[in-house]
Protein backbone atom coordinates (compact mmCIF):
# COMPACT_ATOMS: atom_id res chain seq x y z
CA UNK A 1 0.00 0.00 0.00
CA UNK A 2 2.86 2.21 0.46
CA UNK A 3 2.72 5.16 -1.85
CA UNK A 4 -0.80 4.33 -3.04
CA UNK A 5 -3.19 6.86 -2.41
CA UNK A 6 -5.28 5.17 0.28
CA UNK A 7 -8.71 4.77 -0.31
CA UNK A 8 -10.58 6.03 2.96
CA UNK A 9 -13.86 5.08 5.23
CA UNK A 10 -14.60 8.06 7.30
CA UNK A 11 -16.64 7.66 10.85
CA UNK A 12 -17.95 10.62 12.48
CA UNK A 13 -21.34 12.55 13.72
CA UNK A 14 -20.98 16.35 15.06
CA UNK A 15 -20.08 19.74 13.51
CA UNK A 16 -16.50 18.83 14.50
CA UNK A 17 -15.87 15.60 12.22
CA UNK A 18 -17.27 17.50 9.22
CA UNK A 19 -14.09 20.06 8.59
CA UNK A 20 -12.18 16.84 8.85
CA UNK A 21 -13.75 15.01 5.98
CA UNK A 22 -14.11 18.10 3.82
CA UNK A 23 -10.35 18.34 3.93
CA UNK A 24 -10.05 14.74 2.82
CA UNK A 25 -12.61 15.74 -0.05
CA UNK A 26 -9.80 18.76 -0.86
CA UNK A 27 -7.20 17.04 -0.49
CA UNK A 28 -8.13 14.48 -3.34
CA UNK A 29 -8.71 11.04 -1.64
CA UNK A 30 -10.96 8.58 -2.19
CA UNK A 31 -13.87 8.67 0.48
CA UNK A 32 -15.42 5.12 -0.35
CA UNK A 33 -18.27 5.61 2.30
CA UNK A 34 -18.75 7.58 5.47
CA UNK A 35 -20.06 5.95 8.58
CA UNK A 36 -21.99 8.09 10.93
CA UNK A 37 -25.04 8.13 13.99
CA UNK A 38 -28.88 7.23 12.85
CA UNK A 39 -31.08 10.39 12.54
CA UNK A 40 -32.25 11.17 16.17
CA UNK A 41 -35.60 12.70 16.89
CA UNK A 42 -35.44 16.44 17.76
CA UNK A 43 -37.53 19.67 17.87
CA UNK A 44 -40.90 20.31 18.42
CA UNK A 45 -42.40 17.62 16.41
CA UNK A 46 -39.54 15.23 17.13
CA UNK A 47 -38.99 14.37 13.80
CA UNK A 48 -35.89 12.73 12.73
CA UNK A 49 -33.02 14.84 11.69
CA UNK A 50 -29.62 13.76 10.00
CA UNK A 51 -26.31 14.51 12.15
CA UNK A 52 -24.06 16.90 10.57
CA UNK A 53 -21.41 14.39 8.85
CA UNK A 54 -24.47 12.54 7.21
CA UNK A 55 -25.88 15.69 5.79
CA UNK A 56 -22.25 16.68 4.36
CA UNK A 57 -21.79 13.15 3.03
CA UNK A 58 -25.13 13.50 1.32
CA UNK A 59 -24.52 16.59 -0.72
CA UNK A 60 -21.09 15.09 -1.36
CA UNK A 61 -23.02 12.15 -2.87
CA UNK A 62 -21.33 9.88 -0.94
CA UNK A 63 -22.28 6.39 0.30
CA UNK A 64 -23.69 6.64 3.88
CA UNK A 65 -24.06 3.77 6.68
CA UNK A 66 -25.79 4.39 9.90
CA UNK A 67 -25.61 1.44 12.12
CA UNK A 68 -27.52 0.85 14.98
CA UNK A 69 -24.85 -1.56 16.37
CA UNK A 70 -21.20 -1.53 15.04
CA UNK A 71 -21.17 -4.93 15.66
CA UNK A 72 -24.02 -6.31 13.45
CA UNK A 73 -23.07 -8.76 11.20
CA UNK A 74 -25.19 -6.84 8.13
CA UNK A 75 -23.04 -3.64 9.05
CA UNK A 76 -19.63 -5.60 8.64
CA UNK A 77 -20.81 -7.06 5.55
CA UNK A 78 -21.13 -4.24 4.30
CA UNK A 79 -18.88 -2.16 5.45
CA UNK A 80 -15.86 -4.92 4.06
CA UNK A 81 -17.45 -4.10 0.83
CA UNK A 82 -16.54 -0.85 0.79
CA UNK A 83 -12.91 -2.35 0.86
CA UNK A 84 -11.59 0.35 2.16
CA UNK A 85 -7.18 1.12 2.93
CA UNK A 86 -7.61 3.46 5.92
CA UNK A 87 -10.38 4.32 8.15
CA UNK A 88 -10.56 7.90 9.95
CA UNK A 89 -12.42 8.28 13.09
CA UNK A 90 -13.55 11.99 14.24
CA UNK A 91 -16.03 12.15 17.27
CA UNK A 92 -17.65 8.68 16.84
CA UNK A 93 -18.51 5.75 19.12
CA UNK A 94 -16.05 3.56 20.57
CA UNK A 95 -15.33 0.67 17.74
CA UNK A 96 -15.14 -2.74 18.09
CA UNK A 97 -11.68 -4.67 17.23
CA UNK A 98 -13.99 -6.09 13.90
CA UNK A 99 -13.77 -2.72 12.86
CA UNK A 100 -10.78 -0.74 13.51
CA UNK A 101 -8.67 -4.25 12.64
CA UNK A 102 -10.48 -4.58 9.43
CA UNK A 103 -8.53 -2.21 6.73
CA UNK A 104 -4.56 -3.06 5.83
CA UNK A 105 -3.51 0.35 6.87
CA UNK A 106 -5.42 0.43 9.78
CA UNK A 107 -8.02 2.80 11.95
CA UNK A 108 -6.49 6.31 13.04
CA UNK A 109 -8.92 8.90 15.93
CA UNK A 110 -8.50 12.82 15.93
CA UNK A 111 -8.88 13.52 19.43
CA UNK A 112 -9.55 16.80 20.53
CA UNK A 113 -6.73 16.73 23.02
CA UNK A 114 -3.15 16.30 23.49
CA UNK A 115 -2.82 13.05 24.66
CA UNK A 116 -2.65 11.04 27.08
CA UNK A 117 -4.20 14.16 28.65
CA UNK A 118 -7.97 14.06 28.72
CA UNK A 119 -8.72 10.79 27.96
CA UNK A 120 -12.71 10.74 27.48
CA UNK A 121 -15.32 12.39 25.67
CA UNK A 122 -15.11 15.98 26.42
CA UNK A 123 -11.75 16.55 26.60
CA UNK A 124 -12.54 20.35 25.21
CA UNK A 125 -14.66 21.33 28.14
CA UNK A 126 -12.63 19.89 30.65
CA UNK A 127 -9.48 21.68 29.52
CA UNK A 128 -11.24 24.93 30.02
CA UNK A 129 -13.05 23.74 32.87
CA UNK A 130 -9.33 23.32 34.60
CA UNK A 131 -8.08 26.67 33.61
CA UNK A 132 -5.49 25.26 31.09
CA UNK A 133 -3.12 27.07 29.16
CA UNK A 134 -2.66 25.44 26.34
CA UNK A 135 -4.74 22.41 24.76
CA UNK A 136 -4.30 20.76 21.22
CA UNK A 137 -5.61 18.16 18.86
CA UNK A 138 -3.47 14.11 18.58
CA UNK A 139 -4.20 12.10 16.03
CA UNK A 140 -3.36 7.96 17.12
CA UNK A 141 -4.03 4.66 16.14
CA UNK A 142 -7.10 2.84 17.51
CA UNK A 143 -6.23 -0.27 19.73
CA UNK A 144 -8.51 -2.33 22.52
CA UNK A 145 -8.42 0.83 25.45
CA UNK A 146 -9.89 4.32 24.80
CA UNK A 147 -7.53 6.78 23.40
CA UNK A 148 -4.82 4.70 24.09
CA UNK A 149 -3.06 3.88 20.91
CA UNK A 150 0.32 4.38 19.41
CA UNK A 151 0.06 7.99 18.69
CA UNK A 152 0.96 10.07 15.59
CA UNK A 153 1.04 13.57 15.09
CA UNK A 154 -0.15 16.37 17.49
CA UNK A 155 -0.73 20.35 17.39
CA UNK A 156 -0.92 22.77 20.49
CA UNK A 157 -2.67 25.73 20.53
CA UNK A 158 -3.22 28.40 23.32
CA UNK A 159 -6.63 28.60 24.62
CA UNK A 160 -7.26 32.29 26.01
CA UNK A 161 -7.73 33.62 29.22
CA UNK A 162 -11.38 34.46 28.02
CA UNK A 163 -12.33 31.21 25.26
CA UNK A 164 -15.16 29.75 25.63
CA UNK A 165 -15.66 25.93 25.00
CA UNK A 166 -17.07 26.67 21.89
CA UNK A 167 -13.93 28.97 20.74
CA UNK A 168 -11.39 26.36 21.87
CA UNK A 169 -13.85 23.65 19.72
CA UNK A 170 -13.88 26.08 16.75
CA UNK A 171 -9.88 26.34 16.19
CA UNK A 172 -9.46 22.71 16.65
CA UNK A 173 -11.94 21.67 14.30
CA UNK A 174 -10.01 23.79 11.60
CA UNK A 175 -6.38 22.82 13.20
CA UNK A 176 -7.43 18.76 13.37
CA UNK A 177 -8.74 18.76 10.09
CA UNK A 178 -5.09 19.55 8.80
CA UNK A 179 -3.70 17.08 10.94
CA UNK A 180 -6.16 14.59 9.48
CA UNK A 181 -4.93 15.27 6.11
CA UNK A 182 -1.14 15.12 7.64
CA UNK A 183 -1.59 12.22 9.49
CA UNK A 184 -3.50 10.03 6.16
CA UNK A 185 -0.26 11.28 3.80
CA UNK A 186 2.05 10.28 6.03
CA UNK A 187 0.44 6.45 6.59
CA UNK A 188 0.47 6.64 2.62
CA UNK A 189 4.10 7.00 2.31
CA UNK A 190 5.12 4.60 5.29
CA UNK A 191 6.99 7.16 6.86
CA UNK A 192 4.79 7.26 10.03
CA UNK A 193 5.50 4.77 13.10
CA UNK A 194 3.04 5.13 16.62
CA UNK A 195 4.49 6.25 19.44
CA UNK A 196 3.25 4.72 22.94
CA UNK A 197 1.85 7.24 25.22
CA UNK A 198 3.85 8.28 27.95
CA UNK A 199 3.27 11.31 31.12
CA UNK A 200 6.31 12.61 32.57
CA UNK A 201 6.48 11.67 36.22
CA UNK A 202 5.88 15.23 36.90
CA UNK A 203 2.64 15.68 35.07
CA UNK A 204 -0.97 14.83 36.84
CA UNK A 205 -3.12 13.26 34.48
CA UNK A 206 -6.30 14.54 33.37
CA UNK A 207 -9.24 12.93 32.33
CA UNK A 208 -12.13 14.30 29.97
CA UNK A 209 -15.64 11.78 31.03
CA UNK A 210 -18.73 12.62 29.35
CA UNK A 211 -20.50 15.49 31.64
CA UNK A 212 -24.04 15.20 32.36
CA UNK A 213 -27.02 17.97 33.08
CA UNK A 214 -26.31 17.70 37.18
CA UNK A 215 -22.62 17.88 36.54
CA UNK A 216 -23.24 21.77 35.06
CA UNK A 217 -24.93 23.04 37.86
CA UNK A 218 -23.14 25.43 39.27
CA UNK A 219 -22.07 25.63 43.26
CA UNK A 220 -22.02 29.17 43.98
CA UNK A 221 -19.94 28.04 47.30
CA UNK A 222 -16.80 27.95 44.69
CA UNK A 223 -14.26 30.89 44.02
CA UNK A 224 -14.54 32.92 41.43
CA UNK A 225 -12.14 31.72 39.20
CA UNK A 226 -13.00 28.64 39.46
CA UNK A 227 -16.86 29.33 38.38
CA UNK A 228 -15.24 31.71 35.69
CA UNK A 229 -13.64 28.41 34.07
CA UNK A 230 -16.80 26.30 35.52
CA UNK A 231 -18.55 28.52 33.09
CA UNK A 232 -16.71 29.16 30.41
CA UNK A 233 -15.55 25.47 30.17
CA UNK A 234 -19.56 24.61 29.88
CA UNK A 235 -20.37 27.05 27.00
CA UNK A 236 -22.13 27.03 24.69
CA UNK A 237 -22.93 23.58 25.36
CA UNK A 238 -23.88 21.64 27.37
CA UNK A 239 -24.05 25.23 29.35
CA UNK A 240 -23.75 25.81 33.53
CA UNK A 241 -26.94 26.75 35.24
CA UNK A 242 -28.51 27.37 38.61
CA UNK A 243 -31.73 27.66 40.24
CA UNK A 244 -32.90 31.50 40.46
CA UNK A 245 -35.19 31.48 42.95
CA UNK A 246 -38.10 34.08 42.92
CA UNK A 247 -39.89 35.98 45.68
CA UNK A 248 -43.01 33.61 45.55
CA UNK A 249 -40.06 30.79 46.46
CA UNK A 250 -40.43 29.70 42.71
CA UNK A 251 -37.47 28.29 41.37
CA UNK A 252 -36.58 29.22 37.71
CA UNK A 253 -33.59 27.07 35.57
CA UNK A 254 -31.27 29.92 34.27
CA UNK A 255 -27.99 28.53 32.36
CA UNK A 256 -25.17 31.20 32.12
CA UNK A 257 -22.82 31.08 29.29
CA UNK A 258 -20.57 33.91 30.36
CA UNK A 259 -19.39 36.10 33.58
CA UNK A 260 -16.32 37.60 34.39
CA UNK A 261 -14.98 37.14 37.92
CA UNK A 262 -14.44 39.86 40.53
CA UNK A 263 -13.02 38.99 43.66
CA UNK A 264 -13.41 40.70 46.31
CA UNK A 265 -14.35 40.80 50.63
CA UNK A 266 -17.63 40.21 51.36
CA UNK A 267 -20.59 38.93 53.74
CA UNK A 268 -22.99 38.07 51.36
CA UNK A 269 -24.12 34.37 51.15
CA UNK A 270 -23.63 32.74 48.02
CA UNK A 271 -26.03 33.03 45.38
CA UNK A 272 -26.62 36.28 46.35
CA UNK A 273 -27.56 39.17 43.74
CA UNK A 274 -26.66 42.35 43.02
CA UNK A 275 -27.58 44.46 40.72
CA UNK A 276 -28.87 47.74 39.42
CA UNK A 277 -31.42 46.58 38.04
CA UNK A 278 -30.23 47.68 34.62
CA UNK A 279 -26.44 46.97 33.26
CA UNK A 280 -25.09 44.91 35.78
CA UNK A 281 -26.07 41.34 37.97
CA UNK A 282 -23.15 40.37 40.38
CA UNK A 283 -23.83 37.24 42.07
CA UNK A 284 -21.78 36.58 45.45
CA UNK A 285 -19.28 33.47 45.40
CA UNK A 286 -16.92 32.25 48.09
CA UNK A 287 -14.42 35.02 47.93
CA UNK A 288 -15.98 37.65 45.42
CA UNK A 289 -18.72 37.88 42.63
CA UNK A 290 -19.53 36.67 39.30
CA UNK A 291 -20.82 39.08 36.67
CA UNK A 292 -22.84 37.61 34.50
CA UNK A 293 -22.88 39.08 31.27
CA UNK A 294 -24.77 35.97 29.37
CA UNK A 295 -27.93 34.49 30.12
CA UNK A 296 -30.99 32.42 29.56
CA UNK A 297 -34.32 32.31 31.37
CA UNK A 298 -36.40 29.06 30.75
CA UNK A 299 -38.27 29.53 27.84
CA UNK A 300 -36.42 32.41 26.66
CA UNK A 301 -33.47 32.70 24.15
CA UNK A 302 -30.17 33.40 25.13
CA UNK A 303 -29.53 37.39 26.15
CA UNK A 304 -27.04 39.67 27.41
CA UNK A 305 -28.05 41.02 31.25
CA UNK A 306 -29.00 44.13 30.34
CA UNK A 307 -31.72 43.06 27.92
CA UNK A 308 -32.22 40.53 30.86
CA UNK A 309 -32.79 43.25 33.18
CA UNK A 310 -35.42 45.06 31.25
CA UNK A 311 -37.25 41.84 30.49
CA UNK A 312 -36.91 40.69 33.96
CA UNK A 313 -37.19 43.36 36.12
CA UNK A 314 -37.42 41.41 39.55
CA UNK A 315 -34.39 39.85 39.82
CA UNK A 316 -33.10 42.34 42.57
CA UNK A 317 -35.11 40.59 44.69
CA UNK A 318 -34.14 36.90 43.73
CA UNK A 319 -31.57 34.84 44.64
CA UNK A 320 -29.60 32.04 42.95
CA UNK A 321 -29.15 28.28 44.60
Amino acid sequence: MKDKSPEIVFMGTPEFAVESLKAILQSGYTVKGVITSPDKPSGRGLQLHPSPVKQFALLNKLPVLQPMKLKDPAFLRELKKLQADLQVIVAFRMLPEEVWNMPPLGTFNLHASLLPQYRGAAPINWAVMNGEEVTGVTTFFLNHEIDKGSLLFAEEIAIGAEDTAGDVHDRLMIIGAGLVVKTIASIASGKVAGKEQHLLESDALHQAPKIFKNDCRIDWNRDVTTLFNFIRGLSPFPTAWSNLITEKNEALTVKVFFGRPEPKAHREEPGTIRTDGQHFLNVAAANGFIAVEQIQLQGKKQMGIAEFLHGFPQASHCRFE
